[in-house]
């Protein structure tokens, strides 16, 4: 049975790559301008943000978790953090994206990476010991603030490549509402400063025009659970595939001055809205080889992963539906090695391994069902690694990737638990005690048809494999196939 959608993607590391502008390093005026660190007004957004956040909750949704008052403050630091049960995309997505508001609301205001991590890590404690009538999470206290700071400096190095600080009129309105869509808090920062309608003689971005290659792509995607009932769902999908920095410039030590992203949105019944998300940034590398147009490079990155599905009607009716995977990996980092060769006039070798620790994971569960929780949170390892073959410099492209993800599950529940009893806010466990796998590979080619317009396909394979303690082993395997027109900016 086949269910008709349509998709945006954001796809990572691409084979070929054509700058958008020629780089323009920062201007010094703009980079002393903008990075005088301002404590008190990035301490008020980040307060302000969750007091307008509970006011929403409170008065606008009148949800139960936000009549707070003395002694829910109190009984949250008399109970202590425990492991919630919100759904993935709250936990795993969302949460992180609370957290790059806090993260950006330091970063607007002078502040560099590693200083707005820690207004990240503050926003999130003061939201979850005092702005619900909930136990304080675990798992959000980790996941927001380390997954915020990813999102958050993704969006703030996109905000910072609209500003145009000469420009006027309707122009720069334009300017400044992409910056506020992109980044809030940059964009309300610069409302209350002043600095979203002054003219100035510069551009006034902190990182000029980096290089940075965008690729937009249209076509059709299907996926296909390969269970008993082969159950699947095919339709239109429109990708941009994003890479910002060179991945070979070694001279700077800023954190994402290199960095990939990847995303899938959907319209298909059933279906999560966001089905995929990927960041890869770099925060410190070291050049290791240099000669003969040879290039290697090696370095420490943060990532974050982020791949939800829901059911898929089953074809057969007296087969049961089954979701085929969910994983989120909020927070995440690890060493990175990179490769290039391109002595050859006729063709290009890229090639890149990365070896993570996983903080903080989740993962697709069949026997833990409770509130709007149907997934394991774990801690583990993955490793990732991809080669792309460019051939006569940018008329074909080959690429394969893989990543493999091993999490276990520690806190779990006695099997004769009866879950359905239990309270949600109490149980406090990761979920099953387990250990899992999850693969991801996927093979893409590009062929350019005319100018920059390229025919696309690619084939991805998803295969979870979990190990119960109390339950049986059970196995997933799901496969996509996409094959679009690309255009290359």
């Amino acid at each position: 049975m086949c269910i008709l959608s349509g998709a945006c993607t954001v796809s990572a590391q691409m084979p070929i790559k054509l700058r958008v502008l020629p780089e323009v390093p920062p201007d010094s005026a703009d980079v002393a301008y903008y990075s005088k660190p301002h404590f008190w007004r990035a301490a008020g957004e980040v307060v302000g943000f969750n007091l307008g956040l509970w006011a929403f909750d409170r008065y606008v949704q009148r949800g139960d978790f936000a009549y707070i008052s003395m002694n829910s403050v109190k009984e949250n630091f008399r109970k202590g953090f425990k492991w919630d049960n919100d759904k993935l995309g709250t936990n795993m997505f969302l949460h992180p994206y609370n957290g790059s508001l806090y993260y950006n609301s330091a970063r607007s205001n002078g502040f560099n990476y590693w200083q707005s991590a820690l207004f990240s890590i503050g926003g999130s404690a003061m939201w979850e010991l005092f702005m619900e009538c909930e136990y304080p999470s675990t798992n959000d206290i980790i996941a927001t603030p380390i997954g915020g700071t990813a999102i958050g400096e993704v969006f703030f190095r996109a905000s910072d490549a609209i500003i145009d600080d000469r420009d006027t009129g309707a122009s720069r309105f334009g300017r400044e509402a992409a910056v506020f869509v992109i980044s809030p808090m940059r964009g309300l920062t610069r409302i209350i400063t002043g600095d979203a309608w002054r003219v100035r003689t510069t551009r006034g971005r902190l990182y000029g025009t980096p290089p940075v290659s965008v690729e937009f792509s249209v076509g059709t995607r299907g996926i296909y659970l390969n269970d008993e009932a082969s159950s699947s769902a095919v339709g239109a999908t429109a990708e941009i595939n994003v890479e910002y920095g060179d991945r070979f410039e070694v001279t700077s030590t800023k954190p994402f001055d290199y960095f990939t992203v990847r995303a899938d949105l959907g319209v298909v019944s059933r279906q999560p809205l966001l089905s995929q998300l990927n960041i890869k940034g770099r925060l410190i590398a070291r050049e290791i080889y240099d000669v003969a147009s040879r290039k290697m490079s090696v370095g420490l990155y943060q990532h974050f992963d982020y791949y939800d599905s829901d059911t898929i009607h089953k074809a057969d009716p007296s087969h049961v539906s089954r979701v085929p995977y969910k994983l989120g990996i909020p927070a995440s980092l690890g060493a990175g090695w990179m490769f290039r060769d391109a002595s050859n006039p006729q063709w290009t070798l890229d090639t890149y391994l990365h070896g993570n620790v996983v903080m903080l994971g989740s993962i697709l569960s069949d026997y833990y069902h409770v509130d709007e929780r149907n997934y394991n949170l774990a801690s583990g390892f993955s490793i990732k690694g991809g080669v792309n073959f460019v051939f006569n410099r940018d008329r074909f492209s080959a690429s394969l990737s893989h990543e493999y993800y091993r999490l276990f599950t520690w806190k779990g529940y006695h099997r004769d638990t009866n879950l359905a009893r239990s309270d949600p806010r109490t149980l406090d466990v990761q979920g099953d005690h387990s250990a899992a796998s999850f693969n991801v590979s996927e093979l893409r080619a590009d062929l350019r048809i005319w100018n920059k317009l390229y025919l696309s396909a690619a084939v991805s394979h998803y295969h979870r494999s979990t190990r119960y303690r109390d339950y049986p082993h059970v196995k997933s395997n799901t496969t996509g196939v996409r094959v679009m027109l690309t255009y290359k900016l």
